[in-house]
């Protein structure tokens, strides 16, 4: 898509440089994962009611970033509707991480943490819940690979860091 839009705008090497840059970007952090001595299941929540696991291109950042989607299996749809979830398989599930990125509002950890079963979850119990910004990870492009995957490397390497 970058070199596309770098071809329509009379850009084609600063966009092939761009795309260089995220590609090696993206190489590094793969292997900075590889080399984590756990990877933490994360459930990505991309909204609060219903609760809705979080699109494809989320659920590849957070394994390039070193974590286990949860809903890896649902990240292929592309409707929200495909991917909505209940807390009972949520809590199934056993995330060791919590990020949610509800978009268009602030994510509410202390809301999350009183929803049914989710006290036996090692994300609450740990008070292991974070926000990334819906702005950075949830819209497909530049900024998603380069802030929003950043803020996920951040939580993973804490977390496993531990």
């Amino acid at each position: 898509m970058v070199r596309l839009l770098g071809a329509m705008v009379d850009a084609s090497e600063r966009a092939r440089q761009l795309v260089g840059t995220l590609e090696t970007r993206l190489a590094e952090v793969r292997s900075r994962a590889e080399r984590l001595p756990k990877r933490p299941r994360v459930f990505f929540e991309e909204w609060d009611d219903p609760l809705i696991a979080g699109i494809g291109w989320v659920s590849e950042l957070v394994e390039i970033a070193g974590g286990i989607d949860i809903f890896a299996d649902r990240g292929a749809q592309g409707a929200a509707k495909g991917r909505i979830v209940t807390t009972e398989e949520v809590v199934a599930r056993e995330p060791d991480l919590i990020i949610g990125s509800w978009c268009g509002k602030k994510f509410r950890p202390e809301r999350v943490a009183t929803w049914p079963g989710f006290h036996r979850i090692p994300a609450v119990q740990h008070r292991d819940l974070y926000e990334i910004k819906s702005s950075l990870i949830l819209q497909p492009g530049p900024a998603a690979l380069t802030d929003g995957l950043a803020d996920l490397v951040k939580i993973i390497q804490r977390w496993a860091a531990r």
